[in-house]
């Protein structure tokens, strides 16, 4: 992989990365806590969401993170109910705009940009692929019940009350969960999100991009 490759993958990443966060942000605010907002993070800049080893992450394995938007749960009417749309957000903005690229990438390949070899065309389309790959990648990965991602605080909204005192002990472990299962496909070699995310991209690049993307 030369820095070609990593300078056509860099737009996508980013997209995908600072939509998440904004999506976060914006459902918070309209909620009534308007803590991102004050930060600064209800914003479409990249620089003010990117987390410098998160981002790496995401270019090495495909998985990785943002700086997480600041929520005050206590702003909203109903925290639980809240927390859960706040968090769903992020995944659910990056499933539409993976369909959002599908769109375009099949009108690409229906109208005379199929028969367009130029090289700036194909750069392109490559940059929509990727772009409906790491979206993908990244929803999937979030909606994972393993604190801190997206998952486990849409898990906790839905909840029974019974089951809340059980759970809130389960996440005070879940970043050591996250950090072993990533150390262990390291270590021993495992590709275990990948085998996880990979039916889940290839399902939605069909439907969304009428092609079977990895």
């Amino acid at each position: 992989m030369n820095l070609e490759y990593y300078l056509l993958i860099a737009p996508p990443i980013l997209l995908a990365l600072t939509i998440h966060e904004f999506a976060h942000a914006y459902i918070a605010n309209k909620l009534g806590d308007s803590t991102a907002k004050d930060h600064g993070r209800l914003t479409l800049n990249p620089l003010k969401h990117l987390d410098v080893m998160g981002t790496l992450m995401v270019f090495i394995i495909r998985i990785g993170w943002a700086k997480p938007v600041p929520v005050n749960p206590m702003y909203f009417r109903n925290p639980k109910r809240d927390m859960l749309w706040v968090s769903l957000a992020g995944p659910l903005s990056n499933i539409l705009l993976a369909f959002a690229l599908g769109f375009l990438y099949r009108i690409m390949n229906i109208t005379i940009f199929q028969y367009e070899n130029s090289l700036i065309i194909q750069m392109i389309k490559f940059m929509m692929s990727y772009g409906i790959i790491i979206n993908l990648i990244l929803a999937f990965f979030n909606i994972l019940p393993i604190p801190p991602l997206d998952g486990s605080k849409i898990l906790a909204g839905v909840l029974p009350p019974q089951y809340e005192a059980w759970y809130e002990k389960y996440m005070g472990y879940g970043h050591y969960v996250l950090l072993g299962l990533i150390v262990l496909s390291f270590a021993a070699n495992i590709p275990i999100f990948s085998m996880l995310y990979l039916p889940f991209v290839r399902f939605f690049s069909l439907i969304f991009a009428g092609t079977q993307f990895l």
